[in-house]
């Protein structure tokens, strides 16, 4: 199952499954659930029960949100030729109509439109809406809920957030919504949603809050809010409102077999979305915190092999030269609990709340090294920066046999754990291309469905340290597996290197 942005959807498939939903449809009631719906009669008249009105709420929002439409160009290379029908055909004037600039010689490039949503946050004509909703537009039109309609400029976007800033020149300041505070919201809680849904303008629906901080893996920084007040096609880049006309959420993506609502659909938060289109309206371009570390989770087994009573945060598995914690104060190994006073529960905590910090600012980050917690102050960088620093260093060339030759003569091999290791020298570091900067223990074999192989342990990779200690030797690692076996760990920490050098964590077991 995946996502799909721009009020697109999650193509789902199960006969079965609607069967099930079409039987809960026939459920009859609680009979005393039934009775408390029923209208009251009071004094020979009667009174209707249900949810509070929002109509005055809507009515003070709805000139606020806007239909965004798109065009683009693009190149009709492809297409196919029209089809040819014998002279005086009495569909002539059908085929010429619908086939209209679509082959034939000389077929210029066709538009390609598209709509969506987007809210007035500023009166002088500041808008936001989803990337997705303006990526790769040529031309880009807003319409007013009262019919007039401006041609908008594109401040600034961004794709890990799916966010988008736009700029028009009104002739008279705008209605314009303020940005309340996501956290505050609970699941429960009411929400209205207003958009563009299947392009019919100014619908507004309601719902509740159904859960928070959903992972939808769309993006670096996934914190949905999920909500069932329905969410459709068009709706992408509208506002979600508290009952008090806050923005809380920017509609951004829907689960749905058909299309249409089915009661599923996400909002890009507040409290992540804010900063950002602060950033886009100031710089034109996001300015995130950077910590310059590679992290991977951590899992049971490595909480229980680093002393840890649970699994929790983030574990560092490589350090980014020329970042802000080259300098030592953050090392490969240990595992990130807290930053800046937020707690770090799991990894994909970590980088969001990094990213929402401001450059060069100074925080505390308490690590969990040598199975102790320490604190330590680390000053950040920028992530834009530092995402071309790590890219070149991905790009660095490597060192190896340019004729790509294998291993000749077996190297003397110790076996451990399914694993055949040997020493690091410059033959096997030629044979198995391995750059020069790794060091280590290599591997030059895996036993098939060994535990090794489990952890998708290959010939070439290097085993740099196990237990937290560095090894330079196969007769290393057999001593620290000796070591860890006589403490009664079920579980060996290693740390291992690829052939470029890029490195992570696995755990293997020794029993």
């Amino acid at each position: 199952m995946a996502f799909d942005r721009h009020s697109t959807y999650l193509r789902a498939t199960a006969a079965t499954g609607l069967s099930v939903f079409l039987a809960a449809a026939l459920v009859l009631p609680d009979p005393a659930v039934a009775q408390q719906a029923q209208p009251r009669v009071e004094a020979g008249h009667q009174t209707q029960h249900g949810p509070e009105s929002v109509a005055d709420l809507a009515e003070g929002l709805l000139d606020a949100v806007v239909n965004i439409s798109t065009s683009q160009n693009t190149k009709s290379e492809d297409r196919a030729p029209m089809p040819q029908i014998p002279e005086g055909s009495p569909f002539q004037d059908f085929f010429d109509e619908f086939f209209k600039g679509e082959g034939g010689e000389g077929a210029g490039p066709r538009t390609v439109n598209s709509l969506g949503s987007g809210f007035v946050i500023d009166p002088t004509g500041f808008i936001v809406t989803n990337n997705h909703v303006i990526e790769g537009a040529d031309d880009i039109e807003v319409n007013f809920a009262n019919g007039s309609k401006l041609k908008a400029k594109l401040i600034g976007t961004d794709p890990k957030t799916d966010l988008a800033l736009l700029k028009v020149e009104p002739a008279s300041p705008l209605i314009a919504v303020p940005f309340g505070d996501s956290r505050r919201m609970r699941i429960g809680d009411w929400v209205m949603a207003i958009g563009n849904p299947f392009g019919l303008g100014g619908s507004v629906t309601v719902g509740i809050i159904s859960a928070r901080g959903r992972n939808i893996n769309a993006g670096p920084y996934d914190n949905f809010i999920q909500t069932d007040a329905a969410i459709n096609r068009g709706n992408s880049g509208g506002p979600l409102f508290n009952m008090q006309g806050e923005v809380i959420g920017i509609n951004t993506a829907i689960i749905s077999p058909s299309g249409g609502s089915i009661g599923i659909g996400f909002s890009v938060p507040t409290e992540l979305a804010e900063n950002v289109v602060m950033q886009l309206k100031e710089f034109g371009e996001t300015r995130r915190g950077w910590l310059g570390v590679r992290i991977q989770p951590v899992t049971d087994d490595i909480a229980e092999s680093l002393g840890m009573d649970k699994a929790k945060g983030a574990l560092v598995a490589g350090v980014i030269e020329g970042g802000p914690v080259d300098n030592g104060v953050i090392k490969t190994g240990d595992v990130i609990i807290r930053f800046d006073g937020k707690d770090v529960t799991e990894m994909r905590d970590l980088p969001r709340v990094v990213a929402e910090s401001p450059v060069g600012k100074a925080v505390d980050v308490v690590v969990i090294r040598d199975g102790k917690e320490q604190t330590v102050k680390v000053t950040l960088g920028r992530l834009e920066d530092g995402e071309k620093l790590a890219q070149a260093e991905s790009t660095e060339p490597e060192t190896a046999d340019p004729n790509g030759a294998t291993p000749t003569d077996e190297p003397k091999a110790v076996a451990v754990l399914g694993m055949s290791l040997a020493a690091l020298d410059e033959e096997t570091r030629k044979s198995f291309g391995i750059a020069e900067g790794v060091s280590g223990v290599v591997v030059t074999e895996v036993q098939p469905e060994s535990a090794a192989a489990e952890r998708r342990i290959a010939a070439g990779d290097v085993i740099v340290e196990i237990g937290q200690e560095a090894v330079a030797t196969p007769d290393d690692v057999t001593t620290r597996i000796a070591k860890l076996r006589s403490e009664d760990r079920r579980n060996a920490l290693m740390m291992i290197a690829d052939k470029t050098g890029a490195l992570r964590f696995v755990t293997l077991r020794m029993e």
